[in-house]
C-alpha cells in the first residue's frame, strides 16, 4: 500500500511539471510576440513624431479671409448680439440611393412629422437631387445621421442670424445666400465684417431701441399711421442710440423688400416737415446777427401773396403783433416770412448747407435719400422760411437741430462705436450765442406753445413740431406728416429726439393726461404734431429718460 502511494504520487508530480514546462513554452511565445508588435508600433509613431516636430508645416491655421462665408458678429452699445454667425445644415436627398422608400419614408415621418411629405414624396419621384430642408440646427442634424440612411446627404452651411428679428431690420440691413451684404450695415461694412475677427461695435441701445419700437407700434393703433420713424442722437458725438422706421421687416427671412412701405422713413425718405424749418429761419437770422429775442414784428399781416399763391396764418386769432421768440412759440408763418425776408436766399440758403439740411449726408448705410432739388426766388425764399416747398430727410433734420442746440458745433451721425472718436478737434459752423438763444426758446415752445403735451417732468424738453401736407403725384393731398423735433435736456443739451408720424387720423377715443398741469383730454381735436407726434415723443422720453440718465 505504502509502494502504490508513492507510484501514485511520482505520477501526479510527473503529469504535473510535464504540463508547467508546455504552459512556459506558449506563455513565453506569446509574450514574446506582442513585444515585438508594440515595440514596432512605438517606432512607427516615434519616427512620424519626430519628423512632423522637425518640419515646418505650411499651413497651420486658417486665416479669416480663408474661412468660406465668415462674418465677424454685429453687437449693440452693451455688446448684446445683432447679427451672428453660426453653424448650420442643409439637408439634400438623392432619390437614386433609396433602397427601399416606404422605410425611407416612415423614418422620416417618425423623426420629423413636420416635413411636408406629399412634398418629399413628388421631389423623390423626379429621381434628382433636392433639399429637404435648409438651416438645419447641430441637434437636428444629429437625427437626421441617426436615421442611417445614405441618400441624405448633410452640408454643412455658416448662416447669419439676427437674434431680434425686426428690431434692427433697416438699420442691420441683410446679406445673401452667397455672403455679400445687399443692405444696412452688412453692405456698406462688407469688407470690414469678413475679414476681422473683432465684433463691429454699433452705438445703437438695443434696450432703447425697443422702447422706441413699441411706442411706435402703439401710435399706429391709436392715429391710424401708415408709417413712422424715430431718431435719438448725442447732439455732441453724433453717435445714434436709436432709428427705427416701421413698418420693418424680418431680417432672418432674407426676403428682397421691394414694396415702399418699407422704405427707411428716418434716412431713405424725403419729406417736407413743415414747420420744425421755423427753427432754421430764427436760428440763421440770431447768426446773421440780423434779429434779436425780443425784436419786434408789429402789423403782420393775415395774409400775403406771392406768384398767385396765398400765404397766411394757420391761426386766425394769432396776434399781429409777434416778437421773435413768439413767432417760433406760437408758429406764425407771416412772421417767419418776414425773417426770411430780412435774410434773403443766399444767407438762407447757405446756412441751411452748413447745418446740413441741404445737400448729401455721410452716413453708415446705403439707404440714404437725398433733398428734392428746388429754383430759388422770391417766392420760394418765402415758403421755405416757414418750412413749405422744401424738402430733407429725417437723419438731416436730426443734424441740423443737432447743430443748432450744441453750440454751434458740425457733426457726423453715425451708427458705429468710437467712428467719430479722432475728430477731438470740433469744427463751429455757427456763432456762439445761437444755442443759447434757440435753445431757451425751444423751451418755451414747450411749456407755453404748440408742444405743451411734451412737458416730461424732470427732463427739461424743448422743440418744435411741424405739421405738412404730403405730396403725391405732385400735388398735395389732404394726408399729413406730423414731426416733432425735441432737445433734451435743454438747460444741459445731450440728445436730439424726433418723432415722425405717418398719414395720422384723428382719435376720438384717446385720452390725453397733460403733463404740465392737472387733469386730461379725451379724443383728437386736430390732426396735427402737436395732438399726435408730440404725444408719442412724450410717453417715449418718460420711458427712455430713466435709462439714458443712469447710463450715459
Amino acid at each position: 500500500m505504502n509502494n502504490n502511494k508513492k507510484r501514485l504520487y511520482i505520477i501526479e508530480n510527473n503529469d504535473e511539471f510535464k504540463f508547467s514546462e508546455k504552459k512556459k513554452i506558449v506563455s513565453f511565445n506569446r509574450v514574446a510576440f506582442l513585444f515585438f508588435f508594440i515595440l514596432f508600433i512605438f517606432l512607427l509613431y516615434s519616427t512620424k513624431i519626430a519628423y512632423l516636430g522637425s518640419s515646418t508645416p505650411k499651413k497651420t491655421y486658417q486665416t479669416v479671409n480663408q474661412i468660406k462665408n465668415y462674418r465677424a458678429d454685429i453687437v449693440d452699445i452693451d455688446g448684446s448680439f445683432i447679427g451672428k454667425s453660426v453653424i448650420t445644415y442643409n439637408v439634400g436627398v438623392k432619390p437614386k440611393l433609396i433602397n427601399d422608400k416606404k422605410k425611407f419614408l416612415l423614418k422620416l415621418k417618425y423623426t420629423f412629422p413636420e416635413f411636408d411629405f406629399e412634398k418629399i414624396e413628388n421631389n423623390i419621384e423626379k429621381n434628382k437631387f433636392f433639399y429637404l430642408k435648409k438651416k438645419l440646427t447641430p441637434q437636428k442634424s444629429e437625427e437626421i445621421k441617426l436615421l442611417g440612411e445614405k441618400s441624405l446627404v448633410l452640408e454643412p452651411k455658416v448662416t447669419r442670424i439676427y437674434p431680434d428679428n425686426n428690431l434692427f431690420s433697416h438699420t442691420v440691413g441683410q446679406i445673401d445666400d452667397e455672403n455679400f451684404g445687399v443692405s444696412g450695415i452688412e453692405k456698406s461694412f462688407d469688407n470690414y465684417l469678413k475679414t476681422n475677427t473683432k465684433p463691429l461695435i454699433m452705438t445703437l441701445d438695443k434696450e432703447i431701441q425697443y422702447l422706441v419700437r413699441q411706442e411706435l407700434l402703439n401710435s399706429e393703433k391709436i392715429f391710424k399711421n401708415v408709417g413712422s420713424a424715430g431718431i435719438l442722437m448725442n447732439i455732441n458725438s453724433g453717435e445714434i442710440l436709436s432709428l427705427v422706421s416701421l413698418p420693418d421687416f424680418d431680417i432672418n427671412l432674407r426676403k428682397n423688400i421691394s414694396d415702399k412701405k418699407y422704405i427707411n422713413r428716418a434716412t431713405k425718405g424725403v419729406y417736407e416737415f413743415g414747420s420744425v424749418f421755423k427753427t432754421f429761419t430764427i436760428a440763421a437770422g440770431f447768426d446773421e446777427k440780423l434779429i434779436e429775442p425780443k425784436d419786434m414784428f408789429n402789423n403782420l399781416e393775415k395774409k400775403i401773396y406771392c406768384g398767385g399763391r396765398t400765404i397766411s396764418e394757420y391761426d386766425e386769432d394769432l396776434s399781429q403783433n409777434l416778437s421773435v421768440e413768439e413767432i417760433l412759440i406760437n408758429s406764425g408763418n407771416i412772421g417767419s416770412v418776414k425773417i426770411g425776408q430780412k435774410l434773403g436766399v443766399d444767407k438762407i440758403k447757405n446756412f441751411l448747407i452748413r447745418i446740413g439740411i441741404l445737400g448729401d449726408i455721410e452716413f453708415d448705410i446705403p439707404e440714404i435719400g437725398k433733398p428734392i432739388p428746388f429754383n430759388w426766388g422770391k417766392c420760394k425764399l418765402l415758403t421755405v422760411s416757414f418750412g413749405h416747398g422744401i424738402t430733407t430727410t429725417l437723419i438731416q433734420l436730426a443734424k441740423g437741430y443737432a447743430i443748432i442746440s450744441n453750440g454751434g458745433y458740425d457733426i457726423t451721425p453715425t451708427l458705429i462705436k468710437d467712428k467719430n472718436i479722432g475728430y477731438t478737434k470740433k469744427k463751429r459752423v455757427l456763432s456762439t450765442d445761437v444755442s443759447l438763444k434757440i435753445n431757451q426758446i425751444l423751451r418755451r415752445v414747450v411749456t407755453e406753445g404748440t408742444a405743451s403735451l411734451a412737458d416730461v417732468k424732470g427732463y427739461n424738453v424743448g422743440g418744435k413740431t411741424g405739421t405738412a401736407l404730403i405730396v403725391e403725384n405732385g400735388k398735395y393731398t389732404k394726408k399729413k406728416i406730423n414731426t416733432f423735433a425735441s432737445i433734451f435736456p435743454i438747460n444741459e443739451p445731450k440728445y436730439v429726439f424726433i418723432v415722425m408720424l405717418e398719414d395720422t387720423k384723428l382719435s376720438k377715443n384717446y385720452v390725453y393726461n397733460y403733463r404740465n398741469k392737472p387733469g386730461s383730454f379725451v379724443g383728437t381735436p386736430f390732426n396735427t404734431a402737436g395732438w399726435t407726434s408730440v404725444e408719442v415723443a412724450a410717453k417715449i422720453i418718460e420711458k427712455i429718460g430713466p435709462i439714458l440718465a443712469t447710463k450715459y
